[in-house]
């Protein structure tokens, strides 16, 4: 192969190099558009909470996790976990700490196990709607009210809820 030719390779080898990393920055938004258009997976909005009958027959086990993905925080659940009846509104707390000397923000992504268990947890209010900005050295307790709906299968008596935070690049302090 000629010099000119390597070249001109190079230079396609670039492009498909950046329109990948183009394609990839794009498909962030599209997958969220895709997500609201379909109702599913939605992490920016509370549930509509539409049974209110309490199930007082049954007791179900949420157990509380949190993780942060390369992220300057100390962040837990101010309770390692809480018994509920399926239709009673409850609210827990998490603990946030930035432990950067600079404001940090980032987004909290809720997961369940089991995963089906999902679609009967309802969100009333929660972190993970918005995005979170903290100050150097900023502790912030946040809330998250919920209810399990009583269509939960029988068969679920344990819910893992567990949020992991990860850092909103090229955000730093702004709110």
């Amino acid at each position: 192969m000629s010099a000119s030719e390597n070249r001109r390779l190079s230079r396609r080898l670039a492009l498909v190099a950046i329109g990948m990393f183009g394609f990839a920055f794009a498909l962030v938004p599209f997958y969220n558009q895709i997500c609201v258009a379909l109702g599913i997976n939605s992490i920016e909005s509370a549930s509509a909470v539409t049974n209110t009958q309490v199930d007082r027959s049954r007791t179900v086990t949420i157990e509380l996790d949190s993780n942060t993905h390369d992220l300057p925080w100390r962040f837990r659940p101010l309770q390692g976990y809480v018994t509920v009846h399926p239709g009673e509104l409850t609210t827990v707390e998490y603990e946030i700490v930035n432990v950067r000397e600079a404001p940090v923000t980032g987004q909290a992504v809720p997961s369940y196990g089991p995963q089906r268990a999902g679609e009967y947890f309802q969100k009333v209010e929660c972190f993970c709607f918005t995005q979170q900005t903290l100050q150097p050295g900023e502790t912030r307790r946040m809330p998250v009210v919920f209810v399990v709906d009583p269509k939960l299968p029988r068969d679920v008596n344990t819910i893992a809820l567990s949020y992991t935070f990860f850092e909103v690049a090229g955000r730093g302090g702004k709110s």
